[in-house]
């Protein structure tokens, strides 16, 4: 019988899914939580190593603002039409912020990349996500103790945030000024039963 050695396409990331599986099964500080705004507290608690998913770009600032305004750096990867304004209306610290807008086909490794330095990252994948690239993910996450929300498609969601039935205040029989958004949020996932919150946004 022979052994030959094991073929590895990359060995870093190896690495770090080892890393990231050593340290959970250590009970490590890869499921800390991470702040989230007040409104979001009953509905979502973020956890450091976490994938979640968000079906809109006002939902993935507001899951960012907690962590900001905590005092973390978040960053946001593939928004070419980010909206500052917006943003820092959200709770954003635009002075605590980085924006990789247009990352293209090198939006695997820019993610990674921002995982490392910062805690919070939204990322618009340019398309479909495949398992390999999505774990490879997962498991930097982990190793370096970040949370990443997703608007788009995703494998596997620690939890996902949906907006269902949304109205708007202060327009009248045809005129008037939009004031505020009421929405109700739904949070799926983790194995429990849907979670809905109505909220201002």
């Amino acid at each position: 019988m022979s052994v030959r050695p094991l073929e590895i396409d990359d060995p870093r990331s190896v690495v770090d899914q080892l890393r990231g599986r050593i340290a959970a099964l250590e009970g490590g500080p890869t499921r800390l939580g991470v702040p989230v705004l007040p409104l979001l507290a009953g509905l979502v608690q973020l956890r450091t190593g976490g994938v979640y998913g968000v079906d809109s770009a006002t939902l993935g600032l507001a899951l960012a603002a907690g962590a900001s305004q905590a005092g973390e750096w978040v960053g946001f990867a593939g928004w070419d039409d980010f909206g500052a304004e917006a943003a820092q209306q959200q709770g954003i610290v635009l002075g605590r912020t980085v924006l990789v807008p247009t990352p293209g086909e090198h939006w695997l490794e820019v993610t990674a990349a921002l995982v490392d330095v910062l805690k919070v990252v939204v990322l618009r994948p340019p398309g479909g996500v495949d398992a390999r690239s999505a774990s490879l993910l997962e498991a930097r996450l982990r190793a370096r103790s970040a949370v990443l929300v997703v608007q788009g498609e995703w494998p596997r969601c620690e939890a996902r945030i949906s907006a269902e039935q949304v109205s708007w205040e202060g327009i009248g029989q045809g005129r008037g000024r939009l004031r505020e958004r009421r929405t109700t949020l739904v949070a799926r996932g983790g194995g429990r039963m849907p979670m809905r919150a109505e909220v201002v946004l």
